[in-house]
């Protein structure tokens, strides 16, 4: 009988022991210190695979550089000096410039021919370097696509705004040179041909260089004195600056607007002191805008035999 008590008192205690036990593991404390040290195991985990993954620089990466207009890949550029401010931003300054150099293309302008029809003309493109600056500084990790900004500009005339263009004087200006002197003359009748009966729209530009296109003998300039370095010395196209300064004061009497202009070296007789225009090709160049909300038209007339040239800068009376 004391054995059978015995075991009884041992088996309570063991059930006792277990159901004891099993509160305790089951207890909500427990549950949450075990979810808890879970969770923390799982953040150390992720925080050794961050470490594990390397990390994006941009300086490290490959962007393409993209034609707004088109999409079309330019060119792929690497900057690897991006963390150096003052090399990086020379850097893309430089690239900037080159790109530009490919594309820009100065406004062919229209020309009005003998039956007053409005011929040729052909659209600016310009690449705004400072706007592909600005892209290139502001690089992230993410779009590895550079808009390379270029802009698109048609001649602003059309026939019905050309109507009658050449009613009204707005300015005119004439200057005289030596009939005699027919080397020099010729080449001033050649560029003054090659500006009479341009056409402006209002927002359109003008270059001289462009208009009146390189001076050469096969183009029929002729050798004659050039003001290079305070010296006359003899060059294909000597005398092509009188006609740039005649349409200087003939645009500055009419109010459009001066974009760039430069002075001779030497002072020159046939306009006043600061008022002549220097051009050269592939150097100064002449060139203004039309900032009138109307189109006009210019007017150049060389006349060999008596040795004026005249600009005229007109346009059709219902616009002023």
């Amino acid at each position: 009988m004391k054995k059978v008590l015995g075991a009884l008192l041992l088996g309570a205690t063991i059930v006792s022991a277990f159901i004891a036990y099993s509160m305790y593991t089951n207890h909500p404390a427990k549950q949450t210190a075990a979810i808890e040290q879970k969770q923390a195991a799982k953040k150390a985990e992720k925080k050794t695979e961050k470490k594990k993954k390397p990390v994006l620089k941009i300086e490290d990466l490959t962007y393409q550089l993209k034609d707004s207009r088109t999409g079309k890949v330019m060119k792929e550029f690497k900057p690897v000096h991006y963390k150096d401010k003052d090399v990086y931003d020379q850097e893309i300054k430089q690239l900037a410039s080159e790109l530009a150099k490919g594309i820009d293309t100065p406004m062919q302008n229209i020309k009005m021919d003998a039956n007053g029809s409005l011929t040729g003309g052909s659209k600016q493109i310009i690449l705004k370097e400072a706007e592909l600056v600005k892209n290139l500084q502001n690089l992230n990790t993410k779009q590895l696509d550079v808009k390379v900004p270029i802009y698109e500009t048609a001649p602003n005339v059309t026939a019905a705004s050309a109507q009658g263009i050449a009613d009204v004087s707005l300015a005119s200006y004439s200057t005289r040179f030596r009939p005699s002197d027919t080397s020099r003359n010729r080449n001033v009748q050649l560029s003054a041909e090659a500006i009479n009966n341009v056409v402006l729209g209002p927002g359109d530009s003008f270059s001289y260089n462009q208009t009146v296109g390189e001076r050469t003998a096969e183009r029929g300039y002729q050798p004659a004195p050039e003001i290079i370095n305070k010296q006359l010395v003899m060059g294909i196209g000597g005398g092509i600056c009188q006609t740039s300064s005649t349409l200087f004061n003939a645009i500055d009497g009419a109010g459009l607007q001066v974009t760039a202009r430069s002075h001779h070296s030497k002072h020159v007789g046939y306009v006043p002191a600061g008022r002549d225009a220097t051009v050269s090709w592939g150097g100064p160049d002449f060139k203004f805008t039309n900032n009138k909300d109307y189109p006009v038209i210019i007017k150049a007339y060389a006349n060999v035999n008596t040795g004026v040239l005249t600009v005229d800068v007109r346009t059709s009376q219902h616009a002023i």
